[in-house]
């Protein structure tokens, strides 16, 4: 294992899994009781699909809502479509799961944010070391307190 585990990555993967398990039980069974969800996403990922005033009208990122008026809800392991009212002009979308930045279901509090972090130097994934008088200015230095597990286990 070269680069270590990407918790990030992973963790991710799991929070999308997420959302696809969420929507899929409501293609099945309907929003139960006050559910409903906004879904903020990147309009120009390369995977969206959208119509073009629609992404004219939102050239950065999107918030759709998912509560009484959605049509045709298709989930798939990389995203799902739904058709939306826009007025009264219906429209349908395919937002990959990728492109979600938020997902939020108010009605329990609940919220998923999806940050990006560009990579500062990818070709050195090394951390910086600390100069030969340990930590650098403005840097503090962390020990580390080993706790032994024998304390805790039962006799």
């Amino acid at each position: 294992m070269s680069g270590g585990i990407d918790y990030g990555n992973l963790m991710h993967r799991a929070m999308r899994g997420l959302i696809q398990n969420v929507l899929e039980d409501v293609r099945e069974r309907g929003l139960p009781g006050e559910h409903h969800f906004f879904i903020t996403f990147d309009t120009q990922h390369p995977d969206v699909e959208i119509a073009d005033w629609l992404s004219d009208r939102y050239p950065g990122e999107m918030t759709v809502v998912l509560q009484h008026r959605f049509d045709n809800l298709e989930v798939t392991d990389d995203g799902f479509a739904v058709t939306l009212s826009f007025g009264e002009a219906p429209e349908r979308l395919y937002i990959p799961y990728d492109s979600i930045k938020t997902f939020v279901d108010p009605s329990v509090e609940f919220g998923l944010r999806f940050e990006t972090h560009e990579d500062e130097d990818e070709d050195d994934p090394t951390p910086p070391e600390d100069g030969p008088d340990g930590p650098g200015e403005g840097e503090t230095q962390h020990d580390a307190e080993v706790v032994r597990l024998d304390a805790f286990r039962k006799q």
